[in-house]
């Protein structure tokens, strides 16, 4: 197993059907958005979907859907090489090279191995701030990860109306505070809100997390989920944060 290691990179135990994941620190480590994404999605689908996940980073995400759902096929897409190798690395340790395809590219120009109106469902955990917004890391590869500089939620809706089979859903997990832009602009690319599930870190705080399911070509028609809260009053994940990690709470 150490042969699929680089310098600084460790293994993670995904607690899930024994999948494993190489992550590294100095690059951008999955975080509980790629989580509950994952979760979202496969509360929301069902049968042999073809899905792809935009900028996939190391791999975390396909990984999670594997787990959990029955989908035909999967892809990786992401820009950032290596990234790319790292998460090629990830799926040969857990024998799923065949099962999940990683392909660099971009979305704004994805190639001739993308194809148009082929997928049941696009993921996107995509970065949260704008371009010129915050203070941008000084790594090069945390900065892409946070901040709009190669894409941004535009760009995913753009590749959503070429990619997706007309009724394909698009899911995606974003700020509260950029809620009212993104669905403007879904609207204009003929892409509709379904549903929404906002993440609380506790019963006293403002959503820090929503989760959006759209369909290209959709009806209008929006629906609310219950929210989600991550901690309870005694700063413990609630039970519902246990079960979504397939974890068993304390005594």
């Amino acid at each position: 197993m150490d042969n699929f290691l680089k310098k600084g990179e460790r293994i993670e135990d995904l607690g899930l059907k024994e999948l494993k994941i190489i992550q590294n620190p100095d690059f951008f480590c999955f975080g509980m958005d790629a989580v509950l994404l994952s979760w979202f999605v496969a509360r929301r689908t069902r049968g042999a979907l073809h899905m792809i996940d935009l900028g996939t980073g190391t791999g975390i995400i396909p990984l999670l859907l594997y787990g959990k759902t029955t989908a035909a096929s999967i892809t990786g897409l992401e820009i950032q090489a290596p990234l790319v190798e790292m998460a090629r690395r990830s799926m040969a340790l857990n024998g799923l090279s065949a099962q999940i395809k990683i392909i660099e590219g971009d979305i704004k120009d994805p190639g001739s191995e993308i194809l148009p109106n082929y997928y049941d469902v696009v993921v996107s955990n995509p970065p949260y701030m704008r371009a010129k917004a915050g203070l941008k890391n000084n790594c090069e590869t945390k900065t892409v990860s946070r901040h709009e500089v190669l894409c941004n939620i535009e760009d995913i809706l753009i590749f959503s109306k070429r990619m997706l089979k007309d009724r394909g859903r698009l899911f995606l997990v974003h700020r509260p505070e950029r809620l009212g832009d993104i669905i403007s602009l879904m609207r204009t690319y003929r892409i509709e809100v379904k549903h929404l599930q906002f993440v609380y870190p506790s019963i006293k705080k403002e959503a820090n997390l929503v989760l959006i399911e759209a369909r290209k070509s959709g009806n209008p028609g929006l629906k609310t989920d219950a929210p989600l809260i991550v901690y309870n009053e005694e700063g413990q994940y609630t039970r519902e944060i246990y079960d979504i990690y397939g974890m068993t709470p304390p005594e």
